[in-house]
């Protein structure tokens, strides 16, 4: 009888995706290793804490420490797979880098052997993954690597790219489809058996290249549309239009689903990954690059229209409502509402409070601003405008009768369909 062993997993990076990664894979009852270049990271993970903020994770994570099925390192060691989860931003001209993924392909390189699995999970640009064997087979001549070798190749080389939202990322690990790239059709089958593992979701294989490109575009696509609610934004206001109105009333129609829009577009996905496909093809990629464009300067306008209210309005104090990139996270990465906050801050000095459920302290970016962190009750207490920045649930379940005097930027919306949500003193911005 066949024994199903469990194969020992190296993952490495314990950000955001990574070590929930690794959290659900130690749950499966393989054992696995986390790697991260941060000694705090590490240690606090191997006390069976975590350092990042994610529903449940804190729960599973001191359990499959507990068990002894995840432990955490700042070396890679030997392991069956190797599931790379690191960071892939861009310069200041929007060129991708990579030089995090092949940090990690060599240093797997170093304890490699016959057999083994790399699965590339990081967001990339399309043809990393094959970068990443190209790195192997260079530090590894013995090595027979995918795509390379004329006969049958001693290791497996995948691209599997995340697809999940903060906040659900436990769930959506588990249950969501997963597109699964080989360098071969060999590659993906042993990818596909690794994630069977612990993914219910749909898992379906394809090329490395089609795998890294599906992720890109599921980003660009949103980008895309977020841009076009934004723009409408900016439309209505020029016109002096109600755009929550208007996309209410539009959505009406069967065929049609306008996004909200926000302050901006944030986050290490969608205001990132699309600038992989203009990199790659700057020519064949005007609409995509025009939605970053538009994305990014919605920020720029809504800290002019905030700029414009807060001055009209010299003596009274300002609460900014959100810094993260998303509702219910404590996530700031490129995030919009960071970047407003830290404007007006700069601007207005120790007129601006900052209210963030989701922060013990303000950012660097706000160190020389005099600004303050204040809770809630104490923002409705001190400020007498509000710039709404990020929809958290704390802050949809502030009452009319504790804002009805106050001045409101209400750049989410998330007042708006509350029944006399805009009572005369409330400026019917709309972002």
């Amino acid at each position: 009888m066949l024994v199903d062993k469990k194969p020992d997993v190296c993952v490495l990076g314990l950000g955001y995706i990574g070590l929930p990664t690794a959290a659900v894979i130690a749950r499966s009852g393989c054992r696995v290793v986390g790697i991260d270049v941060n000694r705090n990271v590490v240690d606090t993970i191997n006390r069976g804490e975590i350092h990042i903020e994610e529903v449940d994770l804190d729960g599973l994570v001191q359990g499959v420490v507990a068990r002894k099925m995840l432990r955490a390192s700042l070396c890679v060691e030997p392991s069956d797979v190797f599931v790379i989860a690191v960071p892939t931003p861009f310069d200041e001209n929007h060129a991708p880098d990579i030089s995090y993924v092949l940090d990690a392909a060599t240093n797997i390189a170093a304890v490699l052997k016959s057999g083994d699995t790399i699965i590339l999970e990081s967001t990339s640009p399309v043809g990393t993954t094959e970068k990443v064997r190209d790195m192997i087979a260079k530090l590894r001549p013995d090595l027979k690597v995918p795509g390379i070798a004329k006969d049958t190749a001693d290791i497996a080389i995948a691209y599997c790219p995340e697809r999940v939202l903060p906040g659900r990322i436990l769930e959506e690990l588990t249950n969501n489809d997963r597109s699964i790239g080989g360098i071969t059709p060999r590659c993906a089958r042993k990818a596909l058996t690794f994630y069977k593992r612990f993914v219910r979701g749909e898992c379906i294989t394809t090329d490395a290249r089609s795998a890294e490109m599906t992720k890109l575009v599921e980003n660009a696509f949103r980008d895309v549309n977020i841009a076009f609610a934004n723009e409408l934004s900016i439309i209505s206001d020029h016109m002096g239009l109600d755009v929550w109105e208007v996309i209410r009333l539009a959505n009406r129609h069967p065929r049609v689903n306008i996004l909200h829009p926000g302050p901006g577009v944030g986050g290490h996905c969608i205001a990132v990954d699309p600038w992989f496909i203009v990199h790659s093809a700057p020519d064949q990629s005007p609409l995509i690059r025009t939605a970053r464009t538009v994305n990014d300067g919605k920020v720029d306008h809504v800290i002019a229209r905030a700029t414009d209210m807060i001055a009209a309005n010299p003596t009274l104090k300002v609460g900014c409502m959100g810094l993260a990139f998303k509702a219910n996270i404590d996530d700031f990465r490129e995030s919009p509402a960071l970047k407003v906050a830290e404007q007006l801050a700069h601007k207005f000095g120790a007129r601006v409070s900052i209210i963030e459920p989701y922060a013990s302290s303000l950012p660097s970016e706000f160190d020389g601003t005099a600004a303050r962190l204040i809770d809630i009750d104490t923002a409705l207490l001190e400020c007498d405008i509000l710039v709404t920045l990020v929809d958290h649930d704390a802050f949809k379940a502030i009452p009319l009768a504790e804002r009805a005097d106050k001045i409101v930027y209400d750049v989410r919306g998330i007042w708006h369909d509350q029944p006399g949500q805009a009572p005369q003193r409330q400026l019917r911005l709309v972002g």
